[in-house]
């Protein structure tokens, strides 16, 4: 009955001349590359740095401003790149990637700095996309906890199964997993069925 209620005020007082969209996820999802391409195709710059190592993005990056066009429709958002949402940040996870331990704890204090950040923002997103990694279970204690979190505050979710170009990916298996939220799959890398994903954001919002 409340959510029924809100959709009724937003109906009846309109929409938002400018939104704000997290992208949220675990890390090594493809958060940042997806950011970028979205940023790179409507602003012509991109957001931040991507990267193989964990928590690459360990402070929320916004661009703002950026008029999304989908069919003749077009929206005017903030795009927020998120920190990847952990449970727990282990600085080992960084030295594992060639970094030397004193350089690893302080990212690994950034980052949980970072996840902190990202959950607070959950108060001010108007909408978000929760980017998975198609090759990985999606079915997770991280990703029940993102999404539960984002339904509690009744705020529009698009889980986007990314990495669909890899030869191991499955996408099917994060629909399969999370049927009751809209969906769509993509390669955020190789720019595939990226029309598809501004078709739903713009009809979300």
């Amino acid at each position: 009955m409340l959510k029924k209620l809100k959709r009724l005020l937003k109906d009846l007082f309109g929409k938002k001349d400018e939104i704000k969209l997290g992208i949220y996820g675990p890390p090594n999802t493809g958060k940042t590359t997806l950011a970028n391409r979205i940023s790179k195709e409507f602003t012509g710059e991109e957001m931040g740095s991507a990267s193989e190592v964990p928590h690459e993005t360990r402070v929320v990056q916004k661009k703002e401003k950026v008029r999304l066009q989908s069919d003749g429709k077009e929206i005017s958002m903030n795009l927020l790149d998120m920190p990847g949402i952990s449970t727990k940040v282990d600085y080992k996870e960084f030295v594992d990637h060639g970094i030397d331990e004193e350089e690893a704890k302080v990212r690994s204090k950034e980052a949980t700095k970072g996840v902190v950040e990202a959950i607070k923002w959950l108060d001010k997103v108007d909408a978000v996309l929760v980017v998975f990694d198609s090759t990985n279970n999606p079915y997770t204690q991280v990703n029940v906890t993102i999404l539960g979190n984002l339904e509690a505050k009744d705020i529009p979710i698009i889980l986007v199964a990314n990495k669909t170009d890899l030869d191991d990916a499955e996408p099917e298996s994060i629909q399969d997993a999370f049927p009751q939220y809209n969906f769509t799959e993509i390669s955020a890398k190789e720019n595939e069925n990226m029309a598809n994903l501004y078709k739903k954001i713009i009809e979300s919002v």
